[in-house]
């Protein structure tokens, strides 16, 4: 699917009519020259909403909706401008011609259209299932066990898949559809069976209301299995930035100007079915900035409805801060505790629980305090730890006139001054911006050194030689000199072999320097005042080459705390929130060995080399040479694979000896480095 040409969206604009499009939803009655009736974007009972055929508009003077007929199918529909036009395009009978787009794109698209069309046949198997007598007689006296009409079962699309091992995949095989495609839907494994069997079946839709992918909930007491099955991943099943009944609510949460957000599947079926349909479903996973940007596209205000147990209290503080963070307006509602939404609704009645919902909503700000002062109002260490947690969520809130709201509410509420919560408000902003400032100049490095690592791959290319580890230290060599026979032997893989393991080891070595030595003096000022600054300063390029993440991590760190001017020491490492970064930095400090005290008591000390508490200025220099000379042994390793790969192609005995010849320079830098260290090499 490419883009729609220019000429297709002309001839749109140019055949539908705003009369015929409103039409199909609204009854209009003729008025002069122009047409009314109730309008469907808010509730009215005197008919506001006029259409005018003459001038190609709809215009609400009640609400103040108005546009053509695309804006009125992307407001009504809740769609996109491109997913209007096709709509408006099918109505008409219109043959869509598209631009072209790029193989990529196209490749892209053909995947995502295959795995469409097979949910689609999947979810109408699903559904067939459920009429069949073993269908009825276990998922279908499921759903009507929890109350669901017919009607609610056929809207949402739930089906049920039965207990046999590959009964989809052989009906999908006899239509035509291959395994690989049921496999990367997430519908067969990888040993071809059926990924749902024995379980009531949820499809989940997108804004458009195709089948992204499905919940499975198990029938049965088998404790082997989880409860709910999900989909896999795909390239269109995203749990991240995927709502349960989105596409039924939608239009109802643009109507009630507000969504409620639950945790499970049921929920969603009873309220809707009950006449609360502006309700979705984050499906059993934690809240995400993508999904909260799906409701936003609706309403700034959301409202978590969830269980009032522990689990549901900390589901509804995991997800304020992010709620809050994308300038909504956010309120919590907590059914009683061993309650659901669905099983209180069934409990109390529509009427009683849409009452429960208006009194128990409560602003985000009431819900913690509520909640975390309990038991310890006359406590100050708590009331404080409240205060924090409060500023902290404030914080959040881009629109500044809302956190002064808040600020001021805040304040009255407990009894402190608004002076000072703007102050600590204020402080958590500014360090929040200069948090996503060293973020941004962190990836802005780490991009750079990932492509500076691509372009030292590419000049391995024919007639391109590899950088000097230092520089240039090759001097010259003469056009004949090629290295001995035996040079390009078996070579062991550099990425997972014993090279790899080394290279751990010299990783590991210099963040034990940085993190116990960090902010030691450097004895010579010209060159460093501390020994993070000369380590950071010697090694340059390669400290993009630490291959653990989680010590290229630390070394991300390092940087930006020399350039910020702050000091590199073992607290700031061993107090950093990450908790494994935490251990690392203890497990560095902890040297299981000591020189004994015993031996100064007897005038008894080391002759050969420093104390060990004072040897680190050593240790950095060596440190570097062997992180350096590990790297150069890794090249030399990489480029002898390709070496040995040549030798069997005798049409490319050029480029076999451009590489001897990069081979000799790699071995004069590594026996220099080798030299310095006073290491012998093995040949």
């Amino acid at each position: 699917m490419g883009y729609i040409s220019e000429k297709t969206v002309q001839e749109i604009f140019d055949t539908v009519k705003v009369e015929d499009v409103v039409g199909d939803f609204v009854h209009l009655k003729k008025r002069g020259a122009n047409l009314i009736g109730l309008c469907p974007f808010h509730g009215e009972k005197t008919p506001s909403f006029t259409v005018s055929p003459a001038k190609g508009i709809y215009k609400c003077f009640g609400c103040g909706a108005g546009g053509n007929a695309v804006n009125f199918v992307m407001e009504h529909e809740t769609i996109s401008y491109p997913e209007a036009l096709r709509f408006l395009a099918q109505r008409y009978n219109i043959e869509i011609e598209e631009e072209e787009s790029s193989e990529e794109y196209k490749e892209q698209q053909r995947q995502a259209d295959s795995l469409y069309i097979i949910n689609d046949f999947a979810q109408k198997h699903f559904a067939a299932q459920m009429q069949t007598d073993y269908g009825r007689s276990v998922g279908l006296s499921y759903f009507k066990e929890r109350g669901l009409l017919q009607k609610t079962i056929d809207r949402f699309g739930l089906g049920f898949a039965n207990g046999r091992n590959s009964d989809l995949l052989q009906t999908a095989k006899a239509k035509g559809y291959d395994l690989e495609l049921l496999q990367k839907a997430g519908l067969a494994t990888q040993y071809g069976n059926d990924f749902f069997r024995t379980r009531v079946m949820f499809p989940v839709h997108n804004l458009s209301g195709k089948v992204l992918g499905f919940g499975g909930r198990m029938l049965g007491n088998n404790k082997k299995q989880p409860k709910y099955l999900n989909t896999p991943e795909s390239d269109i099943y995203q749990k991240s930035k995927i709502l349960y009944g989105i596409y039924q609510a939608r239009q109802a949460i643009v109507k009630a100007k507000e969504c409620y957000m639950v945790e499970g599947y049921m929920d969603v079926l009873a309220l809707s079915q009950a006449g609360i349909e502006n309700v979705v479903a984050s499906s059993g996973t934690s809240l995400t900035p993508g999904q909260i940007q799906l409701v936003k596209r609706y309403t700034p205000n959301l409202t978590l409805l969830y269980d009032g147990d522990k689990a549901g209290i900390k589901a509804a503080l995991r997800g304020l801060d992010l709620i809050l963070e994308q300038d909504m307006n956010v309120k919590v509602v907590l059914v009683p505790e061993g309650e659901d939404p669905d099983s209180y609704l069934q409990k109390l009645g529509l009427k009683a629980f849409r009452e429960y919902l208006e009194q128990q909503a409560t602003d985000f700000i009431l819900f913690k305090m509520n909640l975390l002062l309990e038991d310890k109002a006359d406590d100050p260490l708590a009331r404080a730890e409240l205060l924090q947690d409060i500023v902290g969520s404030i914080a959040r809130i881009p629109d500044s006139l809302k956190r002064a709201t808040y600020v001021r509410s805040c304040a009255q509420r407990l009894e402190i001054s608004e002076q000072i919560l703007h102050i600590e408000v204020n402080k958590r902003i500014a360090k929040a911006q200069s948090d996503a400032e060293k973020d941004a100049r962190r990836e802005e490095r780490q991009q750079a050194r990932r492509q500076q690592r691509n372009q030292q791959k590419q000049q391995l290319a024919p007639g391109e030689l590899p950088p000097p580890m230092e520089e240039d230290q090759f001097g010259p060599h003469a056009e004949g000199e090629y290295a001995p026979d035996n040079m390009a032997g078996p070579a062991t893989d550099p990425q997972t072999g014993p090279a790899a393991v080394l290279g751990h080891f010299q990783e590991k070595d210099i963040l034990r320097l940085l993190i116990n030595f960090g902010d030691r003096a450097w004895p010579d000022a010209e060159e460093a005042d501390t020994l993070a600054e000369f380590i950071l300063l010697n090694m340059g390029e390669l400290l993009a080459e630490f291959d653990q993440p989680l010590y290229a991590e630390i070394i991300e760190l390092c940087i930006d705390r020399l350039e910020e001017g702050e000091p590199i020491n073992s607290q700031y490492f061993t107090q950093h929130p990450k908790a494994e970064l935490a251990q690392l930095a203890i497990n560095l400090l902890a040297d299981p060995y000591i020189y004994s005290p015993g031996w100064e008591r007897l005038n008894v000390y080391l002759n050969s080399q420093e104390m060990p508490e004072q040897n680190h200025v050593a240790d950095a220099k060596s440190g570097i040479l062997r992180f350096k000379l590990h790297k150069q042994e890794r090249l030399l390793a990489e480029n002898q694979q390709q070496i040995k790969l040549l030798q069997s192609q005798p049409d490319k005995m050029e480029e076999l000896i451009l590489h001897l010849k990069i081979h000799q320079k790699l071995k004069a830098q590594q026996t220099e480095l080798a030299a310095q260290l006073k290491t012998v090499i093995l040949r």
